[in-house]
């Protein structure tokens, strides 16, 4: 199984939006620009909204189904680990494995020091195409890489071991995470990184680093924009050279984790992208879940109702929602509207206080923030939300296609 070029993972919490979201890499595609779908949820989600691997398995089939897509797609088994991988395996044909836990924990001393033997030719001055100026590590570069990275590679191989085990080799793709940590990793890190996934024996099609700068949830990059491109082109000449030097998949491409609506980066990696020739997996998850209570609000009625109660009860239960997600958000509370204040909005303050244009006057990033780690709210509210997608779906689903679309598909991938 081998994924294709350019893919893009999108969540769908409740599981009501797949037919929109394939919608919106139809139209894409009918513009030029074809990107597969890959559609992902991690654990943690599951747990919180009630739902199981398998309900994804099910969305997933029912929208291509319905929609008529004729090519590939892929269900994402999202930042799994040994421990719960076995509930994902039927279900998912894609598995990012996620272990960013174990960044910074070193391995034996002997592996440490084998690793170190195995990479002595890179003390030597050699180059990589498409970074400037020629290239030396020392062997104890090499070893505090090794120190950092070793131990968590050789539990990406447990990991992977096990589902090759019962899906068989060559019948999944597999993605290995280290970005939901403190620790950024250096173009030189990723060249090591490589080296130890291919010792492992990881057949890896993506990967998904740990970038500088801020990657909050569901608002806009922040951080160096030149050190953030100058990373991005290093990583793409790093896995070039790795693919060549350690007999890695071919197709091996960077993973941008909370993707969504880093708008200030799209140019330089649509940009960085087409100068290497070089693939790209895009990954998303609560930005569907915004356009559902964009799409609620404008509905007006009780679609609104219901949007309202949602950031009231976020906003009172502001502590229990943020602490899961604090090294992924940034709210500043005293930016945050009152319950009282937006229950006296209409419909469209609502949406465009949500919805992520940065031209609009009223566009509120911590009122963003806060319902995008709120969904818990929605689950505990039951059929009553769930029906009230139902209720509005034309409303809904249009937002959901259009985001997808327009500030992500397009914007990331054309041109």
């Amino acid at each position: 199984m081998r994924i294709e070029n350019y893919s893009m993972g999108v969540g769908d919490r409740f599981g009501h939006q797949g037919l929109a979201q394939l919608s919106a890499f139809a139209r894409a595609q009918e513009a030029g620009v074809d990107v597969t779908p890959v559609w992902n949820k991690s654990n943690r989600e599951h747990q919180i909204i009630g739902t199981a691997p398998g309900d994804v398995r099910v969305e997933a089939d029912a929208a291509v189904s319905a929609g008529k897509r004729e090519g590939s797609y892929y269900v994402d088994a999202d930042h799994i680990n040994i421990d719960n991988v076995d509930g994902f395996i039927d279900a998912s044909d894609f598995f990012t494995l996620d272990v960013a836990d174990f960044t910074g924990k070193p391995a034996s001393q002997s592996d440490i020091d084998a690793f170190v033997e195995k990479n002595c030719r890179f003390t030597d001055t050699f180059s990589i195409d498409g970074i400037d100026g020629e290239l030396c590590v020392s062997k104890e570069q090499i070893a505090e890489i090794a120190s950092k990275y070793l131990y968590a590679v050789q539990k990406a191989g447990e990991i992977y071991r096990k589902v090759e085990s019962v899906k068989g080799a060559g019948n999944f793709v597999t993605e290995v995470s280290m970005d939901e940590t403190d620790l950024p990793q250096t173009p030189l890190d990723m060249l090591f990184i490589l080296a130890a996934i291919s010792d492992e024996g990881i057949p890896a099609q993506t990967i998904a680093p740990k970038f500088s700068g801020r990657f909050n949830k569901g608002v806009d990059y922040v951080g160096d924009l030149e050190k953030f491109e100058k990373e991005f082109n290093g990583d793409l000449a790093v896995i070039r050279f790795a693919v060549k030097e350690f007999s890695l998949p071919e197709n091996l491409k960077l993973s941008v984790h909370s993707g969504s609506d880093k708008f200030s980066i799209y140019e330089p990696i649509r940009k960085a992208i087409k100068k290497f020739d070089a693939g790209l997996h895009l990954k998303t998850a609560g930005t569907t879940w915004l356009e559902e209570l964009i799409g609620l609000a404008e509905s007006g009625g009780s679609g609104l109702e219901i949007a309202k109660e949602v950031y009231s009860r976020s906003l009172d239960k502001f502590d229990a929602l943020c602490a899961p997600y604090a090294t992924v958000i940034d709210i500043d509370k005293d930016s945050l509207p009152s319950a009282d204040e937006v229950n006296g909005w209409s419909g469209d303050v609502y949406a465009s206080t949500l919805r992520h244009d940065q031209s609009c006057d009223i566009y509120n990033p911590n009122f963003r923030q806060l319902l995008h780690v709120g969904y818990k709210v929605a689950a505990d509210m039951g059929d009553e939300y769930l029906n009230a997608l139902k209720d509005n779906a034309d409303v809904v689903g249009r937002n959901v296609t259009e985001n997808i679309l327009e500030r992500h598909l397009l914007k990331v991938f054309g041109g």
